[in-house]
């Protein structure tokens, strides 16, 4: 009812007010469980669970929409033309950030060839303690491109995004893909959030398969809408959906939810860089001062990977 019903905060206030002192008066009703009171804690009951039942009816009523103002940097849906291995992709997103207002927007029209794709990256960037990051995955290619897809709240222009409100459908979906230079720095050098990268340990084939399963949530959010969950369908649920494709046995884990920890969860399984300990790969693919140093340059994508184990010289200089 906070988040959801189309009334001005008084009235919001006012009915949920009303809800919670009914709830108080059914239980007031039914205490001490008395045979004389049995019949009027029936009815109380009865009463209470009539409202719940059209309170849930509204509820489910409430729908996911293309059509709205959206915010600039999730203005646009992703779109994908594929042909064989020929990939173009429409509206991938390339702003030139100077703060969080002050930006330039690009949308741009990118090709790529599956047949040149040679390796992944995953990101976390934490906005909110250790416990919870924002989950994206970058894919490399042999000709030097790369491009970031990304599972974000598409908020309204009058909009800033609440992990409650994640929870009550005040948000649909959108897969964003993005230039490293802005979906990455956006996090790291405009709102200083912590990033780190991690070589992902995946074949060719899976490679491309990560990759059109990504363009296939993409197009079907393009032909339907949906909510935004803060637990069941957000950054870090859709990778673990991706990486099933490859490793259907993947177990259901609290990291997860508590996306801060999912790179730990990707190392016990097998899908990061071998080799190295998981300590060692998180203190090496910190990325904040070379991300602060390359600042907007030409080069960040090779920056920030210097020194983080499984990336070859050639990505890094």
């Amino acid at each position: 009812m906070w988040y959801q019903l189309p009334a001005p905060l008084p009235a919001r206030v006012a009915i949920i007010a009303v809800w919670c002192a009914l709830g108080v008066y059914v239980f007031y009703r039914s205490w001490p469980f008395r045979s004389t009171r049995v019949l009027a804690a029936r009815f109380s009951w009865l009463a209470y669970a009539a409202i719940a039942g059209m309170l849930l009816t509204w509820w489910s009523t409430l729908t996911p929409s293309h059509e709205r103002v959206w915010a600039d940097d999730v203005a646009q849906l992703l779109q994908s033309d594929v042909n064989d291995n020929k990939v173009v992709l429409h509206n991938v997103r390339n702003f030139d950030w100077r703060s969080e207002t002050d930006y330039t927007p690009r949308w741009e029209t990118r090709h790529y060839d599956l047949n040149r794709l040679e390796n992944a990256d995953l990101f976390l960037s934490y906005w909110m303690g250790p416990a919870i990051a924002h989950t994206l995955v970058s894919f490399g290619f042999d000709d030097g491109q790369r491009v970031v897809f990304s599972l974000e709240i598409r908020k309204e222009q009058h909009e800033s995004f609440s992990a409650i409100g994640g929870f009550f459908r005040q948000y649909e979906q959108v897969i964003i893909a993005a230039d490293e230079r802005d979906i990455i720095r956006v996090r790291s050098n405009i709102r200083n959030e912590d990033v780190y990268i991690y070589r992902l340990n995946l074949s060719p084939d899976q490679l491309k398969t990560l990759f059109l399963v990504y363009l296939a949530d993409a197009q079907a959010l393009l032909h339907k809408p949906k909510f935004y969950n803060s637990l069941t369908s957000n950054c870090t649920t859709i990778v673990y959906d991706v990486a099933r494709h490859i490793a259907p046995g993947l177990p259901v884990d609290y990291r997860l939810a508590f996306s801060g920890y999912f790179a730990r969860y990707a190392y016990d399984h097998g899908g990061l860089v071998n080799g190295h300990g998981f300590e060692d790969l998180r203190e090496a693919g910190r990325i904040h001062s070379r991300a602060l140093a390359a600042g907007d340059d030409t080069m960040f994508s090779k920056a920030i990977r210097r020194g983080v184990p499984g990336i070859a010289p050639s990505e890094s200089d």
